[in-house]
């Protein structure tokens, strides 16, 4: 078995596909009393071979669907997608303040790593969005939230399946618009980057670096849900909500025709102090080539907030920046690429930076 990072293979000893979270407590209960570990697996996109085990893995698929939709929440099951979500909850012209660029991945997924997205500057992590959890420990289920038990609340939010298994998690719903204006902003630099997700108005904003002839070319992309384009702006467009939330699945699409979605992909992504993002982003670019990154692979640097999520250790005015690299044919084999990504993730915590997503903590 692998994951979509592509770099570890595992063989569990049992497959597990719980139907309800009475399931899942027994099969917890199973593999510790045969010694083994139990790994939660959603739709397998973690890196490193997070979601990997040679002990139980936990299939979580079958603990899908949106339960309930209301005013300002939704209950959905820890293996619904935020594609399934969205599908839920945008005909009440409502969504998750915080989605991945990526929908098709799970919710226990995310909320175990911290999940980031465009929106994460206003509204920090899809963990800080969460207003209570199912969550299945060696006990058996039980609910937490900021209220009950908010000592297990903090541990399974960012704690990687480590203090327990995510079995249902009721969301933080807002109002989205059914249009949205998507501009592209070019940046100097690294810096100047960074200036503009801080300083221009947008509802959801990102940044990318992209290889050029010269180096490296920045550039941000600011959506807004009214108004006209930020100062700076040389491209707009104007999309439908989903047809935003889903503008990687075209690209997916392509990158499967092409055999690229199946490669391995040797990620690295670190939160940055604000202070000296620009510094380790500048260092890192300068010794990384097209080839290090690969045909598909993508540079992404995001300014954000993150509110009271204790397990992601994050610094001051964290900025995440992923080297997210593919291991197509013609570019750095991937011994070179997992080599570059720990002198990155060195140079990055040796500027005060830390791992995304955490290491599982005991």
């Amino acid at each position: 078995m692998r994951d979509f990072g592509g770099t570890t293979e595992r063989v569990p000893a049992r497959v597990v596909r719980p139907g309800s979270a009475d399931e899942v407590a027994a099969a917890l209960r199973d593999a510790a009393a045969r010694g083994r570990d139990a790994v939660p697996r959603g739709t397998g996109h973690s890196t490193s071979g997070r979601s990997l085990t040679g002990g139980v893995s936990l299939d979580m698929r079958g603990l899908g669907g949106v339960h309930e939709v209301g005013p300002g929440h939704a209950v959905a099951g820890a293996g619904a997608t935020w594609r399934e979500v969205l599908a839920a909850t945008l005909p009440h012209g409502l969504a998750p303040p915080v989605l991945t660029d990526y929908l098709d991945l799970t919710v226990g997924g995310t909320l175990s790593a911290g999940g980031v997205g465009g929106t994460s500057h206003v509204h920090g992590t899809q963990a800080d969005n969460v207003l209570a959890l199912e969550v299945v420990t060696g006990g058996g289920p039980v609910t937490c939230s900021p209220t009950v038990r908010p000592g297990l609340f903090d541990a399974v939010r960012g704690g990687q399946g480590a203090h327990g298994v995510v079995t249902r998690a009721t969301l933080r719903l807002v109002p989205v618009p059914e249009r949205v204006l998507s501009c592209t902003v070019p940046c100097r630099d690294a810096a100047d980057l960074l200036r503009v997700q801080r300083e221009v108005r947008a509802d959801h904003i990102s940044g990318q670096a992209k290889p050029a002839e010269d180096g490296w070319r920045f550039e941000a992309k600011a959506v807004r849900y009214a108004g006209g384009p930020p100062p700076g702006a040389t491209e707009a467009e104007e999309l439908s909500f989903l047809g935003f939330a889903d503008r990687m699945g075209p690209d997916v699409a392509e990158l499967v025709a092409l055999g690229e979605w199946e490669r391995p992909h040797p990620w690295a992504m670190v939160l940055l102090p604000g202070s000296g993002a620009a510094a380790v982003i500048t260092a890192a670019l300068a010794s990384t080539t097209p080839a290090d990154l690969g045909l598909s692979g993508v540079v992404l640097i995001k300014a954000l907030r993150v509110g009271r999520v204790p397990m992601l250790a994050a610094p001051t005015d964290p900025v995440l920046f992923g080297l997210l690299r593919t291991a197509s044919p013609g570019c750095t084999p991937v011994a070179g690429m997992l080599a570059a990504n720990q002198a990155f993730l060195d140079r990055a915590e040796a500027a005060g930076g830390t791992p995304y997503p955490a290491a599982p903590s005991a």
